[in-house]
């Protein structure tokens, strides 16, 4: 299990330092679209490629962090029944749903995807748009994505079994940050002691 549990460490670390870069593809696409906006109203100069370069860096950002979502547990999640059971329960819900859902979608994903971004490759695949761009590397970030997230989803399954084992502790647990329900809370008690004063 120490193995698993360092390879579980490399996998986080992947994401942790693919979720940072991302943000850079976030920026990007939003000045890119000021530039568009700006050259277009002052000059009346518009390309499509300038609106799907930002389509582009979204979906990647969007598909590649992913993982990154899941390894900071800030995916949806319905707690309607979990939040009614133990740790324990919690966990087991997540090795099933880790086990049955997350790591076979992702399978299946991988399998259909990477067929179809060759075939993009290969046939040189362009927009439609005049002046669109290539689609291969939008479409590449669908494997990209779904192989960070499969990763991801092998790692939290390894910390969730390792923690019923009892090798380490809640994994689920944020480290540094403060849930919702404790800011929410904290709110509640500020405006308490204001309306008290």
């Amino acid at each position: 299990m120490s193995a698993l549990l360092k390879l579980s460490g490399l996998i986080d670390a992947l994401n942790r330092f693919v979720g940072k870069c991302v943000i850079w593809l976030i920026f990007a696409s939003t000045l890119i679209s000021a530039l568009n906006a700006v050259v277009r109203k002052a000059f009346n100069i518009s390309s499509n490629a300038y609106l799907e370069v930002q389509w582009y860096l979204f979906a990647a950002s969007f598909l590649l962090a992913a993982a990154y979502t899941l390894l900071n547990h800030e995916h949806v999640r319905i707690d309607v029944l979990s939040g009614r059971l133990s740790k324990r329960g919690q966990i087991w819900i997540d090795v099933f749903g880790f086990t049955l859902f997350l790591i076979p979608m992702c399978v299946v994903v991988l399998w259909l995807s990477v067929p179809f971004v060759m075939q993009a490759y290969v046939s040189g695949e362009v927009s439609s748009n005049a002046g669109g761009l290539i689609r291969w590397p939008v479409y590449a970030m669908m494997p990209a994505g779904f192989t960070l997230l499969l990763l991801q989803g092998i790692s939290e399954l390894i910390k969730r079994i390792a923690f019923l084992q009892g090798r380490i502790d809640d994994p689920t647990r944020k480290a540094h940050e403060k849930t919702a329900e404790e800011e929410l809370a904290e709110a509640i008690r500020a405006q308490a002691e204001q309306q008290k004063a």
